[in-house]
């Protein structure tokens, strides 16, 4: 059991023992350089066939491609703030002194927006053209507005999510009891 395997490779006739085989021969130290201690011996790399291409490149190529993606998408987000910034900047030219709010409106109308209800203040004239399509409510800032009829439905070209109002005249019904169709819970 004392054999190597090597040895016992050579006795079983697996392998053939080539007379022009040498051992490494150790060389004797220099005098003035220190002995590599704990270091193997340096090995020549293997030749690595076309298809094979090394970590150091693949990781390079993944990080070039990563910074890409990252790039496109920063790219893709700005763009989309610039186009958010162009509807907003459009909707506030539509909504200049079109707006028919009024401070002193004493009627609360109520409608559905954002899965919500929500009021608008107007006065007895505003409900009526509200309810009869004439007039429309738009979410801008937080606030809801009341416009006309042609202001909403450019607003809702633009930026359809604005529009939190706006009754279709010919689908528009009122009760026997004059309550619009759409405030019936």
């Amino acid at each position: 059991m004392a054999d190597s395997l090597r040895d016992q490779l050579l006795k079983s006739g697996i392998v053939k023992q080539l007379k022009d085989e040498k051992r490494p021969q150790q060389t004797a130290p220099r005098p003035h350089a220190s002995p590599a201690k704990g270091k193997p011996p340096h090995k020549p790399k293997p030749a690595r066939s076309d298809g094979e291409i090394d970590l150091a490149k693949a990781y390079a190529i993944r990080a070039q491609k990563d910074a890409e993606e990252r790039k496109r998408v920063e790219q893709e987000a700005a763009e989309q703030a610039r186009l958010k910034r162009e509807r907003k900047a459009n909707v506030q030219k539509l909504l200049e002194g079109q707006l028919l709010n009024k401070a002193d409106a004493d009627q609360v109308r109520h409608f559905e927006y954002g899965g919500k209800i929500r009021r608008v203040y107007v006065d007895a004239a505003q409900l009526a053209d509200l309810n009869a399509g004439k007039l429309g409510v738009v979410q801008n800032g937080g606030r809801y507005l009341l416009v006309p009829q042609a202001v909403a439905e450019q607003i809702r070209e633009l930026d359809p999510h604005l529009v939190a109002l706006l009754v279709d005249p010919a689908a528009a019904g009122v009760d026997d009891d004059g309550i619009p169709d759409d405030l019936m819970w």
